[in-house]
């Protein structure tokens, strides 16, 4: 058994020491490019001055024969671009491919010091995380990076979630886990074609009247990944590590969308995926907390003191826990308005 203080030991001579403690920035949408279209790669240096994280996409939305020319045009992307406050991701190839090793390589060694987070598609269990650990200290040595490259796992298997608290614990270099709702459907047989959202067969019916036998019987459409996000969440939290919502497919479908990002914030989300600019303002707006709220919660934290003790606020019973609860809804809201200053006028900071 592996000691438990080599875990923050570089695994390999050269490479950067692992980080103790994930850094917390802003991630509300990250936002899908294929480096390969040419126009997409144009617009990059604008996008990034709207978006909190771009990621150049190589993996599923590259055709085949695409694949060598999108990771030659990340590369150029990153040489030639000031991301700023914009944080630069890259989802590579899964593991079984043809491509990941070269990918891998070719952007650790090329763009390492650019790069933030490498994105892994499909991991299924603490395996796959300890073999990208190992090769990315063997890259980051070789490339000579100062700054330790983060993982980020795509939860799209069922053998995935069934491993989700070992891969959330397996490396220090774990940053987050992201829902991948189309193939986690593909994978569990569920019958559905939807990339992410509700589905309008999977309902709760009330009962039939008995005095009525024929009167409408009113239903409610049910979340089919409120059990994966739940349990997404939690290995997240437990872990220091942060869960995001992945790709809501109906880009015409906005009301739709923000529905979904707003039940995956409440959950605990930080933020969600972005594939078209339309989704990057619902994203902004969803995972930005509420300028009411952060203000009652700043009055509550005000109120409460040392936060021991129970306070009666506007009728309302306020205690550590009610203090815990605003203390996050607070930090999240000065983060993210230290880029932001319309922010920090709204939440008077």
């Amino acid at each position: 058994m592996r000691n438990p203080k080599d875990f923050f030991q570089p695994l390999a001579l050269g490479a950067p020491a692992p980080l103790r403690e994930i850094p917390f920035k802003p991630s509300r949408m990250i936002h899908f490019f294929d480096p390969s279209n040419v126009k997409m790669a144009a617009k990059v240096p604008d996008m990034a001055k709207q978006c909190d994280v771009l990621l150049g996409n190589l993996e599923d939305a590259v055709q085949a024969d695409k694949k060598i020319e999108a990771r030659r045009g990340l590369i150029e992307i990153a040489n030639a671009t000031e991301f700023g406050n914009c944080q630069l991701w890259t989802r590579i190839n899964s593991l079984d491919s043809p491509w990941m090793l070269d990918d891998v390589t070719e952007l650790v060694t090329s763009i390492g010091d650019k790069l933030d987070v490498i994105m892994v598609p499909k991991v299924e269990g603490a395996w796959d995380i300890h073999y990208m650990d190992q090769l990315l200290a063997q890259l980051e040595a070789r490339a000579g990076l100062e700054k330790p490259l983060m993982i980020h796992a795509i939860l799209e298997t069922a053998l995935g979630v069934a491993n989700v608290e070992e891969i959330c614990s397996a490396s220090p270099r774990m940053q987050g886990l992201s829902l991948g709702p189309a193939d986690l459907a593909a994978s569990r047989r569920m019958k559905t074609t939807r990339v992410g959202g509700g589905h309008p067969g999977y309902l709760v019916r009330s009962d039939p009247d008995e005095n009525n036998p024929d009167a409408p019987r009113p239903s409610v459409q049910q979340d089919l990944w409120h059990y994966t996000m739940a349990r997404m969440v939690d290995a997240c939290a437990a872990n220091g590590i942060l869960p995001y919502y992945g790709p809501f497919g109906d880009i015409k479908d906005t009301v739709a969308c923000e529905d979904q990002f707003r039940n995956a914030f409440l959950m605990g989300c930080v933020g969600a995926w972005s594939l078209h600019p339309v989704q990057i303002k619902i994203a902004r707006e969803v995972f930005s907390p509420p300028v009411d709220e952060v203000l009652w919660a700043k009055r509550v934290i005000s109120e409460m003191g040392d936060g021991t003790g129970a306070v009666m606020i506007d009728g309302k019973m306020q205690d550590d826990a009610t203090v815990k609860q605003c203390r996050v809804m607070v930090g999240l809201a000065e983060m993210l308005a230290e880029a932001d200053e319309e922010l920090r006028k709204a939440y008077e900071f």
